[in-house]
């Protein structure tokens, strides 16, 4: 599928990115800050194994990626939607989020937790916000 005239979305099946480019990516969209990208053995991790990961690519470039963790039939949770800086508002994100919702089954809900920069994007595509999401980080005590 082609957007933008010359960026290329290809599922992971076929293209998989590597951590250096999945890296890459997250610090050229903004979200480095919000993902540990100096820890490569976490990045690999995050990479292998998301259940499906949907790239955009600008002339071989990485300029996009969408990584789910999914039962692929009822619940997708969309971890990470990285768009290059220089290719934002250019319909890859909504493309991103359309050939991932393609993999999944006709039940399958698509969820995810917003960057604070990207809250207004979401409902404009149609996500609806839900009230009840709920964080527990891995060192913090259960009380």
């Amino acid at each position: 599928m082609m957007v933008a005239d010359t960026v290329e979305i290809t599922c992971a099946v076929t293209d998989k990115p590597g951590v250096d480019e999945f890296i890459d990516v997250l610090v050229s969209s903004t979200l480095a800050e919000r993902r540990p990208v100096g820890d490569r053995a976490c990045i690999a991790g995050m990479l292998n194994n998301a259940s499906l990961v949907v790239t955009a690519r600008h002339e071989k470039k990485l300029v996009g990626i969408a990584r789910s963790i999914t039962d692929f039939h009822y619940a997708c949770y969309l971890s990470d939607i990285a768009v290059d800086r220089a290719h934002q508002n250019s319909g890859i994100g909504k493309q991103l989020i359309v050939r991932t919702r393609q993999q999944l089954g006709a039940h399958c809900k698509l969820i995810l937790l917003s960057a604070p920069d990207a809250a207004d994007y979401y409902p404009k595509i149609g996500f609806s916000q839900h009230p009840g999401a709920w964080v527990l980080n891995k060192n913090q005590p259960l009380k």
